[in-house]
């Protein structure tokens, strides 16, 4: 689990403080529009304020494999995964945005869902203290 928990700190970190520091040119990659409007900015901002968070949060856990909290930390990224999957493909299909990035973040938000489905369902290792020492 510390490679998955890696590699999503790694992209949250990344999409976090782009879209912390330039929303508009990220959101233009994504959706092919930029933004144009305080209120959009500050939205924008809002998210790569929350991507920076589980960025940190996964970073933070990622030599702690086989704790329950470390276990809830990929299901709540496996959550935002399909969120984003969901949400980025409807503003492809459904909205006909299309931005460079936006299939390609599409793919990889997918591929991020499978990984984590694959972990969550191993079986925790049962760790018990033998008390007789």
């Amino acid at each position: 689990m510390k490679t998955l928990h890696t590699v999503n700190a790694v992209i949250e970190l990344g999409a976090g403080l782009a879209l912390l520091a330039f929303p508009s040119p990220v959101v233009a990659l994504l959706l092919g529009s930029p933004l144009d409007i305080p209120t959009g900015l500050s939205v924008a901002r809002l998210g790569g304020s929350g991507l920076l968070s589980l960025g940190v949060a996964c970073w933070l856990a990622r030599d702690d494999s086989e704790s329950r909290a470390a276990r809830g930390l990929v299901a709540a990224m496996l959550l935002y995964d399909v969120g984003a999957v969901a949400i980025l493909a409807f503003a492809g299909f459904g909205f006909g945005l299309n931005g460079v990035a936006l299939w390609p973040a599409v793919v990889l938000h997918a591929v991020m869902t499978v990984w984590c489905v694959v972990h969550l369902r191993r079986r925790p290792l049962n760790v018990t203290m033998d008390r007789s020492l």
